[in-house]
C-alpha cells in the first residue's frame, strides 16, 4: 500500500474519531431549558347594577377607549317615575318640616285667644251667678238642690276657661320639640331616597374605567340588560404581564425581581426584559417525571407571572412568550 492510501486513509479515520468525540460531547452536553408562556392582560367588563334596556352603545369593537368616555346608555321609565315619586315625597315632607317649625297660623293663634276670653267671660258671669243663688239660699228663697246645680255650672266654667288657655298657649307654642324632631328626620328620610334614585338614575350611563381596547359587544341596543350584566368587556393591553407553567425543580433559578430574557415569536426576533413579580404560591397539575428507574414522583407546576420593563408595541393577548433557561443558570 502507497504512502499517499495510508494517508487518506488516516485522515478519514481522524474525522471519524472527531465526529465522533463531537457527537457524544453534544449528546452528554447539558441543554438549556426552554420556557413557553403566553401574554395575558388585565380585563374588565362593563355592567350597570340596575336593569334596563340599553338605549345605546355608544363603542365599537376594536375601538381604543380612554378613561372617562361613555361605554353605553340605558333607558328605565320606570327608573324616571320613582325618582319624580322620591322628589315629590321629598318636598311633602319638606313642607310638613317647615309647618312644624312655624307652629300654628296667625288666625289660629287669634281664634284660640278669643276662645279662652270667652270662657273667661263665662266663667267669671257662672261665679256671679253662683254667689246670688247662693244668698237666695241662705235667705231660704231658693232649695239647695238649685244652689248645688249653678255650682256645678261654675265649677264646668272654670274647666272651660283652662282648657281654652291651654290651647291657646298650645297655638302660640306650635309643635313639640319631638314633633318637629321627627318632621325633620322624615325630610332627611325623603332626602336619602331622592339621593338613591338619583344614583340609580347616574347608573344608566356608564363610562370606562380606564384606557383600553373594545373586545366585545354583548347587548346591543334594544336589548334588556339584566343586573350586573356584563355589556361591554375592555382590554388593557398596558397592563399586560407574561404567564409561565414552571415545573418545581426549576423554580430555584426564580425569584421574584429576576430579570428574564424572553422572544415573542409574533413580534420577530427581537428579545425583551421581562422581571418576575409573581410565583404562585399553590402548585397546579402534577407532570410525572421519572427521576430513577426504581423509582419515581410527580412534579407539580407552579404559575409564574412576569411584567415586561419597558412597554411593547403591537402587544395582544394570547402572544406566546418563549424564554431560554441555560442549564447553569442561577436565579438572579
Amino acid at each position: 500500500m502507497s504512502n499517499v492510501k495510508k494517508g487518506i486513509i488516516a485522515v478519514v479515520v481522524l474525522v471519524v474519531i472527531s465526529w465522533l468525540a463531537v457527537e457524544f460531547h453534544r449528546a452528554y452536553e447539558p441543554k438549556s431549558i426552554l420556557l413557553q408562556g403566553q401574554i395575558e392582560a388585565e380585563q374588565y367588563n362593563i355592567s350597570s347594577k340596575i336593569p334596563g334596556r340599553i338605549a345605546s352603545v355608544d363603542v365599537k369593537k376594536g375601538e381604543q377607549v380612554s378613561k372617562g368616555q361613555l361605554i353605553f346608555s340605558l333607558a328605565s321609565p320606570e327608573l324616571e317615575a320613582k325618582l319624580a315619586q322620591a322628589k315629590a315625597g321629598s318636598a311633602v315632607a319638606s313642607a310638613m318640616r317647615k309647618q312644624a317649625e312655624i307652629g300654628a297660623r296667625k288666625q289660629q293663634i287669634i281664634v284660640a285667644n278669643d276662645q279662652w276670653k270667652k270662657a273667661q267671660a263665662a266663667a267669671l258671669l257662672m261665679e256671679k251667678t253662683y254667689q246670688r243663688v247662693d244668698n237666695l239660699y241662705r235667705d231660704g228663697v231658693l232649695p239647695e238642690q238649685r244652689r248645688d246645680e249653678v255650682y256645678t255650672k261654675w265649677q264646668a266654667a272654670k274647666y272651660t276657661q283652662n282648657s281654652a288657655y291651654q290651647v291657646y298657649q298650645m297655638a302660640k307654642e306650635g309643635a313639640r320639640k319631638e314633633t318637629k324632631q321627627a318632621a325633620i328626620e322624615k325630610e332627611r328620610m325623603a332626602e336619602g331616597v331622592v339621593a338613591e334614585m338619583e344614583s340609580y338614575t347616574k347608573d344608566t350611563k356608564q363610562y370606562a374605567l380606564r384606557d383600553g381596547e373594545v373586545v366585545q359587544i354583548l347587548l346591543k341596543e334594544g336589548e334588556l340588560a339584566p343586573t350586573g350584566f356584563p355589556v361591554v368587556s375592555i382590554v388593557d393591553i398596558n397592563e399586560s404581564w407574561a404567564v409561565f407553567n414552571i415545573r418545581e425543580d426549576l423554580l430555584p433559578r426564580l425569584k421574584k425581581g429576576t430579570l428574564l430574557t424572553a422572544r415573542i415569536p409574533a413580534l420577530g426576533d427581537a428579545t425583551y426584559q421581562y422581571q418576575v413579580f409573581h410565583i404562585a404560591v399553590m402548585g397546579d397539575y402534577a407532570t410525572w417525571r421519572s427521576t430513577d428507574n426504581a423509582k419515581g414522583f410527580d412534579l407539580r407546576t407552579f404559575e409564574v407571572e412576569a411584567r415586561p420593563v419597558k412597554p411593547i408595541a403591537d402587544l395582544r393577548v394570547g402572544m406566546s412568550v418563549l424564554v431560554e433557561l441555560a442549564p447553569s443558570a442561577t436565579a438572579q
